[in-house]
């Protein structure tokens, strides 16, 4: 694998103050999504943003960071892919989120790639047809980045992923647009040597790419940091500033 399976550090974190500012909306009348929408005066007509999100789902703070991207310009779309099944913050030590991934909380709603791929791929479609998008670009937080490499035969073009988890090197290697990755200096499932790897395999894949290391802070930074940290939350900060800037060299 280009990056390890989940783990406990993919449920841990810190909910984000503010005032999240789009909608919640369903997507082929099947599944939950927030979409945030640009200024009227937005130049950035027909680009669109995909978000997947880590584990938590819709929440809070994947809220806050889709409006940030319709305020820089891109009609965004954050996905409920867990089909009503995502955790809560901060489970315990003892929570096997292999098996929660495997079968659901319930036993009958599996998050495995057989269920989460269609869901995605309906994400798109409602994107293009339904909201006009042109030009899409994905965005992938943890379990999320999976989603976003596997999807670029569906239609995505420029991908951005931080702290990806549990990413296929065959995956990868499939790519046909620009990736970008913010990486934690901690982080036992993304660590140095499957970032090293992931770094060979994007050379020899032949399409822009960019990673990004981040000291002093640990997996699920650049969704679940904790603000009052500076090192943190400027790590955030900037991880956010790198994606924005790839879609704007990338994208439009």
């Amino acid at each position: 694998m280009a990056s390890n399976p989940p783990g406990r550090c993919c449920t841990v974190g810190f909910k984000h103050d503010g005032t999240p500012t789009g909608k919640m909306v369903r997507v082929a009348d099947k599944y939950d999504a927030y979409v945030a929408t640009p200024p009227a005066d937005n130049a950035h007509q027909g680009a669109g943003i995909l978000i997947i999100p880590d584990v938590i789902g819709i929440w809070q703070n994947s809220k806050l960071i889709a409006d940030q991207f319709a305020a820089n310009g891109y009609l965004t779309l954050l996905l409920d892919v867990f089909n009503g099944d995502p955790l809560p913050l901060n489970r315990p030590a003892d929570f096997d989120i292999m098996a929660w991934i495997a079968k659901g909380s319930d036993g009958n709603n599996p998050h495995t790639k057989e269920h989460v791929d269609p869901i995605v791929v309906e994400g798109i479609k409602a994107l293009k047809e339904e909201y006009g998008v042109t030009k899409l670009g994905a965005v992938g937080y943890c379990f999320g980045a999976k989603y976003v490499v596997r999807h670029y035969k569906d239609g995505i073009k420029v991908g951005y992923v931080a702290h990806p988890s549990f990413v296929e090197e065959g995956e990868l290697e499939a790519i046909t647009g620009p990736l970008a990755i913010s990486a934690a200096e901690t982080d036992t499932i993304f660590p140095a040597e499957k970032r090293h790897r992931s770094e060979e395999i994007l050379k020899k894949v032949g399409q822009p790419y960019q990673i990004n290391l981040f000291s002093q802070v640990q997996h699920g930074f650049a969704v679940r940091c904790d603000p009052s940290i500076k090192v943190q939350k400027f790590a955030k900060e900037q991880a956010f500033a790198q994606a924005v800037t790839w879609f704007d060299e990338y994208l439009l």
